[in-house]
């Protein structure tokens, strides 16, 4: 995997992790830097949002000196939100995508409030619908990447 990431065909998405949090797991994710290689819709998709965030990651950091991070927050239990954005190791906003689900998923609230997360947004490939629901703004993936870097 080491060798993977060197060359530039796998980046690796590390745990966000807390004393307050003995849960959660602390296995990294993987992506791949061509997110067109990924066959499976869903989780193509959710590689396209990575390498759009990580993007962000690179330019905040080597534009703006900030200490942005890009994580993933899963737990024991099963629980998982996709991405979670941290600026000098604080949570600062945290992403799931999903194809074509518009209701919000309850795992992102239930972060929001145990991980004191300011912002949850959930990215949906398949909708023109951009609400806010329950604490949780779900929003198109073309208005969502559109505002990034």
């Amino acid at each position: 995997m080491d060798v993977l990431e060197r060359l530039y065909h796998v980046v690796r998405v590390r745990p966000f992790t807390a004393r307050r949090f003995a849960g959660l797991k602390r296995m990294p994710k993987a992506y791949l830097w061509d997110w067109t290689l990924v066959r499976d819709p869903a989780a193509r998709f959710e590689n396209l949002v990575a390498m759009h965030l990580l993007k962000l990651c690179h330019a905040l950091q080597d534009w703006e000196g900030y200490r942005v991070d890009l994580r993933v927050l899963r737990d024991r239990a099963g629980r998982e939100v996709d991405f979670l954005l941290t600026y000098d190791g604080r949570p600062w906003f945290a992403v799931e995508a999903k194809l074509a689900e518009t209701d919000p998923d309850p795992v992102l609230r239930y972060y929001q409030q145990r991980a004191r997360i300011p912002w949850v947004y959930q990215v949906v490939m398949e909708t023109s619908r951009d609400v806010v629901a329950d604490g949780v703004r779900v929003v198109p993936a073309a208005t969502f990447l559109a505002a990034l870097v």
